[in-house]
């Protein structure tokens, strides 16, 4: 008759004990917190893109918006609080570390703070600038008064 040889030895541990998986698993979900803050600011350009084009899709929804309820829509922007508000919809937060300017017609401006830019029923708007920056570089998203066309540019400060 033959025998079965041990595969495992006898003496020794094997595998991990419950205190070591909970440091592991801990040590992990700190990473994952941390991690993403970091990479967005060792990145900052892509923050700044990614807010340009959700600044310009906020645009776009607000003119579709107008189009297809058949009334004026406004689309509130607050450069104090970095946030636009489309009211029935959604708040857009802006990074704070990104400048944020808007170049409006006089009359759509509610204090030095706040303004809005308007959506008309045929596709036509009152126009406006929004411009994103960090330093001498960013975005500017433009609204055309006459088509309501939201244009997405880079920009380069003076």
């Amino acid at each position: 008759m033959f025998s079965v040889p041990r595969l495992l030895p006898v003496s020794g541990q094997h595998g991990f004990t419950l205190v070591e998986l909970l440091v592991v698993m801990a040590i992990a979900a700190l990473m994952m917190t941390a991690v993403p803050s970091l990479f967005s600011a060792s990145f900052p350009g892509l923050e700044m893109k990614s807010a340009a084009r959700q600044t310009a899709a906020i645009l776009r929804l607000a003119r579709e918006s107008a189009i297809r309820q058949g009334a004026e829509t406004e689309l509130l922007v607050d450069l104090d609080a970095h946030r636009l508000d489309l009211r029935g919809y959604r708040s857009l937060k802006l990074p704070k570390r990104l400048t944020v300017q808007l170049d409006a017609a006089s009359r759509e401006m509610l204090d030095d703070q706040r303004g809005v830019i308007r959506f008309f029923p045929d596709g036509s708007s009152t126009g406006g600038r929004i411009l994103l920056a960090n330093g001498d570089h960013g975005f500017q998203i433009g609204v055309i008064w006459l088509t309501g066309r939201i244009d997405l540019a880079t920009w380069e400060g003076p």
